[in-house]
Order: C-alpha cells, then structure tokens, then sequence
C-alpha cells in the first residue's frame, strides 16, 4: 500500500539523518525530493505546492535548526502535515438517532460498489449491527444476482424487488428494514461508465425519498487523479459524507488518498485493501501519515490480531513453545492462526521501517504453503505428535496422500527437527543453563524460514 512513495520519502530523510545540524539549504533539497515522489504518485499539483511551502515554512524556523534533532523536528512536522492532508482526525459513521441508519453507496461502474456495499455490511455486522442491502442497480446485468450472492457469503439479508423503479424499491427497502428490526441500511445505486445526468438525477431522487445518513462514494485508488475528479462531480450533484477508496491494496501511487479530502473537502472513511470480503478498515489519517513516513501502523496491527487470532490458543501455544514442546499439530495450527490475518506482506508492512526491505522479500509463496499443509495433514494424529514415528514406508504413504514426493517430505521433517531444536536451545538459554550458540540468531532463523517457503 503507497509502497513506491514511502520508499521514495524516507530514503530522502534517512539522508538528513547522516547531516547533523541542518541548513536551510538541506531542508530545501529534501522537499525538493518529496515534491516530486508526490508528483510521481500523481497527488494534484497546487497540493504538492500547498503542502511543500507549509511544511518548509515550520522547518526552516531556528528552533528546528538550531535543536539537538532537527532531522526528526522536520520529519514531525511531514508527518503531521500529511496528516492534516490525509483529512486530520478518523471520521466515522453519522448514525441515526433513531430507527435504521441509512447509508447510500454510490459510484461509478469498475470501482467495486457492490462488492464494498458487501464489505461495509459484513464490517458492520462485526460491530454488532444487522445491516440489510438493498440492491437498486437494476439497469447493469447480472448487478442483483451479484449483490444477492456477496450478500449471502458475508451473511447479510439482501432486499430486491427486481428491476422495478430504484426509488420506489429504496422506499420499500428502508420500510422493510424498520418492520425486520434491521439496524442499517446499505442502498447499491446504479453506476454508469462515467458520471452522467441520468445517474446523478436518480441517486439524487433516491436520496430525497429516504433521507440517508451517510452518502458515500466508492472511488477505485488506481485511477488516480481520476477518482480524484469523479468525486468532485459527484459531490457538486450529490453532496457526499464521506468517501470509500476501493483496491488501495493495488495502488502503486497513491494521488487519489492524498488528494481527495483537499479537492472536494470530503473525508474519506473507509479504504478497500484486498479482495476478500473482510478486506476493508476504517480509515485513519494519523496511522496511514506513519505508514508512509516508514514508522508502521502498530495500532492497526495489534488490532487486526484481536480480530482473528484467538488469544486463549496464542497463550497456549505460546507456554508450549517456551517448554521446547512443540509438534506437528502446533504447526497446523499455527498456520491457521497466521491464515486468519491476511497476506504475510500486508502484515509486514505494519511494522516500522518495514519499507526498507526489498520489493518482493515478504511475498509468501502460497502454493508452497499449501504444499507443506497438505503434507502435515496426510499424517495421522500420532505422526502429527511425534515425527520421530514416520519411517520410510509412513513417508512414501504421506507423499502419496498429499501429491508431493518423498524428498518435499524428508524436507519438511529436517526443517520441523531444526525449528524444534531452536525451540530448545531458546529455553534452555532462557533458563540460564546454556550461553547462546555461535551462528545462531536471526541469520540462522531467516535461512530457516526461506527454505520453509521455497518447498
């Protein structure tokens, strides 16, 4: 996510840092390099401008020059500036007061509304609503079917009435969710291929006859300055609460989110970021100013774990690993729990300074993992608690069983035997009854985990 411009930015601060005290006319040399990575991840240029002259203005002050750290002084003053950029504060949902909350999702066609009007209500539902989705894209083939069926997969009721008037089925949908105890309302308007008047006259009717809380955009991130102009057609027809960045987890630039709250005084609330239906988070300025500036997203992490790992087994698994007692079973479901948070790189790049490592050095070779997966689960329980019982004949069966050979087999088992003995020597060391091995620490244990990932 915004991956280029992050390595762009920080590459150029890591150069202040080898200074010391600073000048004017290094602070000015640094901007220039951040002017034009944001240029080049095509953020519109009178905001570029803006952003450089506010920021070189609190830098160049003698209290930032002058300080013991003025380096990290104009590092601060980026990043809350980005912020301030990014739309300041998190900005949640306006929710009703009483009876359902209306939110109508609008957009054009190739953005993914549909499939963010699913994402929002499995969100909501999370949180403890009964969202209900009402399809009222009757003009695109296949637009209630795909509604219904995404709706289905996240487990949220989906009213549709076919391809009668879109704001008589609005009205209709809005009455059925206050008579079923629904607690939200999610409206799929009509896209089209580009902002047109007969769109923007039905959204607008749609909007009058039930009176929404929440009027949000589904913009597509890569589009850049695109989405960028989309929205401000749209908000100029259809005044907009808030905006939904959708494919942020695709967007090699990054003009669209720096943009948007600047241009059309929208914030964004909500970004996409992969294609899972789960795959959406609020939005927050603060953290993604220290995603970009190569200081992490701490805060997100710690709480993408609480969402999809269960703590009880973490503990668990965790006192088994500090006794040296770890098998195969542990393994599996070890790989569950790290299944349940997302793409390894996506994790990764939370974590401060995480942009420094090489383009492509987190990817996770999928087919491989599921190759160990498939091996691990050909043994039977008693193979699974104790490796040591797998001969060659148990090998030549659990080969066959899982479609890999012998030789992926004895693999897996010499890596699982080196990760226990670690495992040993780590409480062994723990306890104080040895001093640490000589070669062994993190060279040892990255060689480990890429022979893991290369089956």
């Amino acid at each position: 996510m915004l991956s280029n411009l992050s390595q762009k930015i920080t590459s150029t601060f890591a150069k202040l840092r080898g200074k010391g005290r600073l000048s004017e006319a290094d602070v000015d040399a640094a901007l220039r390099e951040v002017r034009l990575a944001l240029l080049e991840a095509d953020v519109n240029f009178k905001i570029v401008k803006d952003f450089i002259a506010r920021v070189r203005e609190k830098s160049v002050g003698h209290d930032v020059l002058e300080s013991l750290s003025p380096e990290n002084q104009v590092i601060a003053i980026v990043r809350d500036e980005m912020q301030e950029l990014l739309g300041g504060q998190t900005h949640r949902i306006n929710w009703s007061s009483g009876g359902p909350t209306i939110i109508l999702l609008a957009g054009l066609q190739g953005t993914g509304k549909t499939t963010t009007a699913a994402k929002l209500a499995s969100l909501l539902k999370r949180e403890g609503k009964k969202p209900l989705l009402v399809a009222c894209d009757v003009y695109r083939p296949q637009a209630i079917l795909q509604l219904q069926t995404v709706g289905k997969q996240v487990g949220v009721a989906v009213y549709e009435e076919g391809k009668e008037n879109p704001v008589h089925i609005a009205q209709r949908g809005v009455s059925f969710a206050k008579s079923h105890g629904h607690d939200v309302v999610i409206i799929d308007t009509a896209g089209r291929l580009h902002v047109d008047e007969t769109m923007m006259s039905e959204a607008k009717n749609i909007a009058d006859a039930t009176g929404p809380h929440e009027t949000l955009l589904a913009l597509d991130a890569m589009t850049g300055q695109d989405a960028v102009n989309a929205a401000k057609a749209f908000n100029e027809a259809l005044p907009l609460s808030g905006v939904v960045l959708t494919k942020m987890d695709g967007d090699a630039r990054g003009g669209a989110i720096l943009s948007v709250r600047s241009i059309t005084g929208v914030p964004v609330k909500f970004i996409g970021t992969g294609e899972k239906l789960d795959a959406i988070e609020v939005f927050h300025p603060d953290r993604m100013a220290g995603r970009i500036l190569g200081m992490g997203d701490v805060l997100s992490l710690i709480e993408t774990v609480e969402k999809n790992v269960e703590m009880k087994s973490m503990a668990e698994m965790e006192a088994k690993m500090r006794k040296g007692v770890f098998d195969f079973e542990d393994f599996l479901a070890q790989m569950k729990q790290m299944r349940a948070l997302g793409p390894m790189d996506k994790i990764m790049e939370m974590l401060p300074g995480a942009n420094k490592i090489p383009a492509g050095a987190l990817n996770v070779d999928e087919k491989a993992m599921k190759r160990v997966e498939a091996i691990v689960l050909s043994m039977t329980p008693k193979e699974r608690r104790n490796p040591d019982l797998i001969n060659s004949s148990r090998k030549k069966r659990i080969a066959g069983g899982s479609g890999t050979s012998v030789q992926e087999v004895n693999k897996l088992l010499n890596q699982f035997r080196e990760m226990q003995k670690m495992m040993k020597q780590l409480q062994a060391m723990q306890s104080g009854k040895m001093k640490m091995p000589r070669g062994f620490g993190g060279g040892k244990m990255a060689r480990m985990m890429r022979g893991m990932k290369g089956m």
